[in-house]
């Protein structure tokens, strides 16, 4: 499970900056911006797919790879948002991981 979340965790990393970090180059044409993102997305799934693969042989399936996924993803671009792109973190965002934390909670429930 630790190499899984290490690999999701960096591949969320080049997965948030190729999804979201052209959007503070405002001068940044549409199809430069879909080149990097794509060359950036790139690392992503190199880093994904054995992070999928390594939790799948360990005994995860598909939901809790997911699940787990999606907790990664709120995570880093939580830190993202209010780092790079300057977003102030609000309380109704930490409500709404609230309760994608109970997902996750049932999610892996036996």
């Amino acid at each position: 499970m630790v190499k899984t979340v290490g690999l999701l965790l960096l591949s969320n990393i080049f997965m948030t900056f190729a999804w979201y970090g052209h959007l503070k180059e405002k001068g940044l044409s549409l199809w430069k911006a879909i080149l990097i993102s794509w060359g950036i997305a790139f690392f992503e799934y190199c880093l994904m797919v054995p992070a999928n693969r390594a939790g799948f042989a360990s005994g995860l399936n598909g939901f809790q790879l997911k699940i787990t996924q999606e907790i990664i993803t709120l995570i880093v671009f939580s830190f993202f948002a209010v780092w790079y792109l300057k977003e102030p973190f609000e309380t109704k965002y930490l409500i709404s991981f609230l309760f994608i934390v109970g997902a996750v909670y049932f999610a892996f429930k036996k």
